[in-house]
């Protein structure tokens, strides 16, 4: 009987999985295998929260796998190595596998996928994690986009695959199984404090993924256009880890709005149901620079940021990562980082502008501490981020544009709430004076049992000063440019 290798990545899932559904049309039998190879990452090899993410959706796909009277072999090493040893022992005659976009990771699988071709493997990718793959979108120049708008304008223009279904059934399995390491032999999670919070704030996996999907759709999205920029409620769709990790496809969520909208005959005059799919827009908007602009990661797109003045303090780094730079809004942004894995977006850009503007801290700092600490860490959705705030990006932000963290605070945080969760010691602090303690009278300080300076720190810079500086150091790069 044929076999058939399905090399899983970051498509953690079986339903919408090209890849397998490619194999079982072929017929035969199926090798589902996982490789843990971190030479292959490059410079960005998974951080730890992202690590124990993957451990926990791994020992989900197990799990469905065993349901389908399958399983999933798990490896390490050099991924063309184990492919190789795999094929071997096991008689294989194909390698299907869905692709990935970072630089790295296509180099890799070019010279990979060549190799097998050349001696006789029938190898195969397919496209399982975006909408709109790379390589097809030009803009009418025949060259990548580089602002969101036109880009997006331009995909709404081409169709959108159905997601490939899995019918029920057993997926038929080798008659022997190669050996394969425990999960716990991957050493994935990590031995410190933080496994807790993470897994009291999310549940890695297909089910999982699928489950919130639907929770968002039908209670979240109708207002989702209003209630998405405010960090204490509910009100985002919390799908970016799943995503990530290819628990859910992009088809699948593009297909579950378009669904419940043809339901409710509200599409496209639902203006959440707009917003929320013009947030799928800007991840494939990041896939589409990284795969034109493979620099990025490490180096500003526009290249006059190459001689920016950033400057160098660890100390003040330090502060920023703990969460405790004495603006409230930045620090509880900070520390539900630390605590969960994950921060709102809205708060992920008023702490990303902090860090770049009013510390003027290299944004590569702040990507680096962002890919080990986000369960979500996306190369592609990290270097947008980041290039974006500090206006070095494609469609960035302007430099001159530094947001005040009081008036970021007060407008999508006007209780605290957001801030009394994260930040308790500022917890009694009437909504006056939450995002701005220094502001405080001594006697309302007093109250609320806050000591600036002691139990909460003074702020790291003053916001006039630090915006003045900031825009000195923009006008120094643009008289610099030739």
């Amino acid at each position: 009987m044929a076999v058939t290798i399905v090399w899983f990545r970051q498509d953690l899932r079986l339903q919408d999985n090209p890849a397998l559904a490619a194999a079982l049309k072929r017929g035969g039998a199926i090798l589902p295998v996982y490789i843990l190879d971190t030479a292959a990452d490059g410079d960005w090899p998974a951080g730890g929260a992202s690590r124990w993410w993957l451990h926990h959706s791994l020992a989900s796909l197990a799990g469905s796998l065993r349901e389908r009277g399958s399983r999933l072999l798990l490896a390490a090493g050099e991924s063309g190595v184990v492919l190789r040893a795999l094929l071997t022992q096991t008689r294989a005659t194909a390698v299907y596998w869905n692709r990935r976009y970072e630089p790295a990771i296509i180099a890799r699988d070019k010279t990979l996928k060549a190799e097998l071709l050349a001696t006789g493997v029938d190898a195969r990718s397919f496209n399982a994690a975006l909408l709109f793959e790379p390589h097809t979108v030009r803009n009418k120049s025949g060259g990548p986009f580089q602002v969101f708008t036109p880009f997006w304008r331009h995909c709404l223009t081409l169709p959108v695959d159905t997601p490939v279904k899995l019918s029920a059934g057993d997926i038929p399995a080798p008659a022997r199984w190669p050996a394969s390491l425990d999960l716990a032999d991957l050493r994935l999670r990590p031995a410190i404090k933080l496994d807790a919070g993470l897994a009291a704030a999310w549940v890695p996996g297909e089910a999982a993924a699928r489950k919130r999907l639907q929770q968002f759709t039908a209670a979240a999205l109708a207002d989702y256009a209003d209630r998405r920029n405010l960090p204490e409620t509910d009100g985002t769709s919390a799908l970016s880890p799943h995503l990530h990790f290819g628990e859910i496809g992009p088809r699948q969520v593009w297909a579950a709005v378009r669904a419940l909208s043809k339901d409710s005959g509200v599409f496209p005059a639902n203006r959440g149901g707009q917003v929320f799919l013009s947030e799928v827009g800007w991840r494939e908007f990041a896939h589409h620079l990284l795969f034109h602009f493979p620099q990025t990661p490490a180096k500003p797109l526009r290249k006059e940021f190459a001689v920016f003045p950033w400057r160098k303090s660890s100390r003040q780094l330090r502060a920023w990562q703990r969460g405790m730079t004495g603006y409230p809004i930045v620090d509880a942004g900070m520390r539900q980082l630390w605590a969960t894995g994950w921060m709102h977006n809205r708060v992920r850009m008023i702490v990303a502008s902090f860090l770049v503007k009013h510390l003027r801290l290299s944004w590569q700092e702040g990507a680096a501490w962002f890919w080990d600490t986000l369960v979500d860490a996306d190369l592609a959705n990290n270097t947008l981020g980041w290039q974006w705030t500090a206006g070095c990006g494609a469609d960035a932000a302007p430099y001159f544009r530094i947001f005040n963290p009081f008036l970021q605070g007060a407008k999508f945080d006007p209780a605290g709430s957001y801030v009394r969760r994260w930040v308790p010691e500022l917890a009694r602090l009437p909504a006056e004076f939450i995002h701005r303690p220094w502001a405080a009278p001594p006697h309302v300080l007093a109250e609320a049992g806050v000591r600036l300076g002691d139990n909460y720190r003074q702020p790291l810079v003053d916001h006039g000063e630090a915006r003045e500086a900031a825009l000195a150091a923009f006008r120094c790069i643009r008289v610099s440019r030739p």
